[in-house]
């Protein structure tokens, strides 16, 4: 795209045409092209005149046979008539429209120009007449050319490829974690802001009666969970076993969890309570029999092995991901220049259809998933648009990689990214994007491709013991707590299984990460954990950006690898805008006015 970087424009080219019909078999269209500011173009199409003529006459013919003229059999009405019932301007009004949208997307795309907006046309653009060629112009903004800071080889931090002995014992202490136990602590123990207890209680409201929900003469609490608001827990704190206390809090506006029911029933709760035991989380230790009994493998080494091959298995999965998200987030840092809104607008609205396709196919709604994930809706917004910000200058980055090491695509390189979409006629699908100026975005694709595959091949890779990057990151930011919903259910199932047995019963081992719906670039909990813990993105892209938004796509896949219907592909056509079609709107009117008169008349 010479003329978008100020460079003078190429040679006027000549444009093929789809098959308007098999009178037309060539359109003649040049096309120059000027550029502007703010990475705004100046395009110019001229059709020859000839080109003009042939549509002229089938535009007449076609109203000949469409509308009946009194005297004449269908088909055979002269221009004249057709000029008198209709209107002298409705055959030019439409061949105008016609020509215009047929013509600019594919001067659009063999200027090699890459529009990210709607374009707007000239307001006097006027309309065709026989004879003579049609001259139009349009205005688009186009991607810019960036450059970045530099071409050297990114630096990126991954994880061993193997399963190390660290990395078995990760996942088996995380299994752990999910048959803990309690034991009672000396008696002399405070209540801390975490602990655990045995508590009873008695609860009444306003009037004296009793809170049947929230009175127990036993019960596993733990503090900050959640359950009850942060008044009852400091109550607790300080408390040991035996003590009795008594006190009154008032409802929260903000229900938790025992609270909920009695909202609008009382505006305070008065509790006695007894601290009966302070506990000890106890987590099992891993013998032959507890391996066998609790996890249903036959002994410790069976369950080391089946760990090593999970883990294995999932790093063969999640460390391509992983090193091409890294490779990318360190190359868009280097990103110079500003990045246009329309563009982020437009991987947002990418970003929000991948994604709302996504929660289709599993069957969840979006209340539904922002109520798992913890999130408000407007932090979901604000989370997509900062990944759509993220993803535009990754596409950036790679245009400029792509540009600096001379990738270039040829039309080969084209037709066998159609093939590979795997449709039945691919050079039908060819031709269909090429009439509606798409090929612009597939030749892109692969060049963003191309420079990924380029960016990983070349990267300078620090193997990272496991936990190292963890480390990192929690010297650079504090870890984020638990949500106290979440883990207010987790406790609250947990207090009430302890109640009812004294023990862990057998379960199917998992990992860790928990369950449900898996949006974008997540990755299997086990490999993350035990490989690195965060490698999603490097530690210093890590802000507090909610994971669980976190949409794929990849910004380099060309699009034909999901092919659009025809249908689809005709979105892309932009009609000619308000502003052109302004100077015409009398003229289209006067087709319909003189066809509806006919219609009168005949009857």
């Amino acid at each position: 795209m010479r003329a978008a970087r100020g460079q003078p424009p190429r040679a006027p080219r000549t444009l093929p045409r789809g098959d308007l019909s098999e009178m037309m078999e060539d359109s003649y269209v040049e096309t120059k092209v000027e550029a502007l500011q703010d990475n705004r173009v100046k395009v110019t199409v001229t059709v020859d005149a000839k080109d003009i003529d042939a549509r002229i006459k089938k535009t007449y013919k076609d109203f000949a046979h469409k509308y009946n003229f009194p005297g004449f059999r269908a088909g055979k009405a002269p221009r004249p008539i057709i000029d008198n019932a209709l209107g002298a301007e409705a055959v030019p009004v439409t061949v105008t429209d016609d020509v215009v949208n047929e013509t600019y997307p594919l001067a659009i795309d063999e200027c090699n120009l890459y529009p990210v907006s709607k374009p707007t046309f000239a307001e006097d653009m006027g309309l065709v007449a026989a004879g003579k060629p049609f001259e139009y112009s349009l205005e688009v903004e186009v991607k810019p050319e960036l450059e970045l800071s530099s071409y050297e080889p990114v630096e990126i931090d991954m994880p061993a490829e193997g399963a190390s002995d660290a990395e078995v014992d990760d996942q088996i202490d995380q299994l752990r974690e999910h048959y803990y136990d309690y034991e009672d602590a000396v008696a002399a123990t405070k209540v801390k802001e975490d602990s655990y207890l045995d508590l009873g209680m008695k609860a009444t409201d306003d009037a004296g009666e009793d809170i049947a929900s929230l009175t127990s003469p036993t019960r596993l609490y733990g503090l900050g969970t959640g359950l009850f608001p942060a008044a009852f827990d400091a109550e607790l704190v300080g408390m040991k076993k035996g003590q009795k206390k008594e006190f009154s809090i008032d409802v929260p506006a903000e229900p938790t969890v025992m609270t909920q029911p009695l909202m609008g029933k009382t505006s305070k709760i008065n509790f006695e309570v007894e601290v009966q035991a302070v506990k000890n989380k106890v987590l099992p230790e891993v013998t032959d029999e507890w391996v066998k009994d609790t996890l249903g493998f036959e002994n410790v080494a069976d369950l080391r092995t089946r760990v090593a091959d999970s883990i294995l298995e999932q790093k063969e999965e999640v460390l391509p991901r992983i090193k091409e998200n890294q490779c990318l987030s360190k190359l868009a840092d280097r990103l110079q220049g500003d990045v246009p809104e329309a563009m982020c607008e437009e991987a947002e609205t990418s970003l929000l259809q991948d994604f709302f396709q996504q929660l289709q196919r599993q069957g969840v709604s979006f209340d539904a998933y922002l109520k798992q994930q913890g999130i408000t809706p407007d932090r979901f917004k604000e989370d997509v648009k900062a990944q759509a910000a993220d993803m535009t200058k990754q596409d950036l980055a790679l245009d400029a990689w792509a540009r600096h090491y001379n990738m270039e695509v040829t039309d080969e390189d084209v037709a066998e990214e159609f093939v590979k979409s795997g449709v039945e006629d691919p050079k039908k699908l060819q031709e269909e994007w090429r009439r509606n100026g798409q090929l612009h975005m597939v030749k892109n694709g692969i060049a963003r491709t191309r420079a990924a595959e380029d960016v990983m091949e070349k990267a300078v890779v620090t193997i990272v013991e496991p936990g190292a990057a963890a480390d990192k990151k929690d010297e650079k930011k504090p870890a984020k707590k638990a949500s106290a919903k979440k883990t207010a259910k987790k406790d609250e199932a947990k207090a009430e299984a302890t109640e009812k047995k004294p023990a862990a019963k057998k379960a199917a081992p998992h990992a860790s990460g928990g369950g449900g719906i898996v949006i974008g670039r997540q990755f299997p909990a086990a490999a993350v954990a035990a490989s690195q813990n965060h490698l999603v993105q490097p530690a210093e892209h890590q802000d507090g950006r909610h994971s669980g938004s976190q949409l794929d796509r990849r910004s380099h896949i060309s699009p034909v690898r999901e092919v659009k219907s025809h249908a689809d592909a005709q979105e892309h056509r932009h009609q000619i805008s308000d502003a052109a079609k302004h100077s015409q709107h009398k003229a289209a009117e006067h087709v319909a006015d003189g066809a509806a008169q006919m219609e009168i008349a005949q009857k």
